[in-house]
């Protein structure tokens, strides 16, 4: 067999976590994003940064506040509790929510230069056909944002495949639970299980590869002046 029953695990587990990241940052995201791109508040500019914070902190910074927040005495940890939900460390749920901020750059950026790109004459017809601004959204931007919407969704979904170090600060090494794709070939490699680090390091070499493809092969071409 190419691939361990806990290596099938692990990819599953992986993508379980990466379908369930990209559908809660598309219904987060995309409100963020369109906010972001047309404000002119005072307070973009730092609410911009602390969303792209991810791309520049180390995982493990990132992971230890989360592991803090999260935890007995953190003010999610807390909340999680009141609620009877009891505490998300070393989770399927914590794993997610961890995700969510760690990946949250990579949908709301796409997204925000797209709906950028728009500009405003088509709302401002949208307006004078009578369109709510939801109806304008939905009907006008939407579509013309697409591709935006395309490569957010793909990025957000690779980039959470991939993540090492975040997972293994708020999830542990629990099989089933929270023992994702990359730490199960750091299990490997932990255990000289050299051939089985190969296999599963191949699978997602490929992986990254298509999803790569998938984006360039998507890209419009540039229109060349006669």
């Amino acid at each position: 067999m190419l691939l361990t029953p806990d290596d099938l695990q692990a990819l599953w587990l992986t993508v379980r976590l990466a379908g369930t990241v990209t559908l809660i940052l598309l219904l987060l995201g995309t409100p963020l994003a369109w906010w972001l791109a047309r404000a002119k508040a005072w307070w973009k500019g730092p609410l911009s940064a602390v969303v792209a914070l991810p791309l520049v902190l180390p995982p493990s910074v990132l992971g230890f506040y989360l592991l803090l927040a999260m935890g007995p005495n953190g003010p999610v940890g807390q909340l999680t509790q009141t609620l009877g939900l009891g505490l998300l460390p070393f989770t399927f749920w914590g794993l997610v929510v961890a995700s969510v901020f760690y990946s949250l750059p990579f949908m709301v950026q796409p997204l925000q230069t797209a709906f950028e790109a728009i500009g405003e004459r088509p709302l401002e017809v949208a307006a004078t056909l009578r369109a709510s601004p939801l109806d304008a959204f939905f009907t006008v931007v939407v579509p013309l944002a697409r591709p935006g919407f395309m490569t957010a969704c793909i990025l957000t979904f690779a980039h959470t495949v991939g993540e090492f170090g975040v997972v293994l600060m708020i999830g542990g090494n629990i099989p089933g639970v929270s023992r994702v794709a990359s730490v199960q070939i750091y299990d490997h490699v932990e255990a000289l299980e050299y051939v089985d680090a190969h296999r599963l390091s191949a699978v997602m070499l490929v992986f990254a590869f298509v999803v790569l493809l998938a984006l360039y092969a998507r890209r419009p071409k540039p229109v060349r002046e006669s």
